[in-house]
């Protein structure tokens, strides 16, 4: 596993999606709370290509991996 150090808004770089601090928190109110039953990966927003990227990066365990779960908790985050 690669030992990169990678931030939040390289994960939101990496996906294709505005990766400054207003859009991430755009991103985040406009799609939070994802319900519990829906996997990340899975959620309706996302490309086919945004899904296989979040799902590949969970099963290999790649250096993105932590913060495809930070996503993922802040998207079922409900301020």
């Amino acid at each position: 596993m690669d030992k990169s150090h990678h931030r939040f808004n390289e994960l939101f770089a990496q996906l294709g999606l505005p990766n400054d601090p207003a859009g991430i928190h755009d991103f985040l109110t406009r799609h939070a709370p994802l319900a519990p039953e829906i996997r990340l990966a899975e959620a309706p927003f996302w490309s086919p290509s945004q899904s296989e990227m979040l799902c590949r990066q969970r099963l290999d365990d790649a250096d993105w991996a932590e913060l495809v779960d930070q996503l993922d908790a802040a998207l079922r985050y409900q301020a």
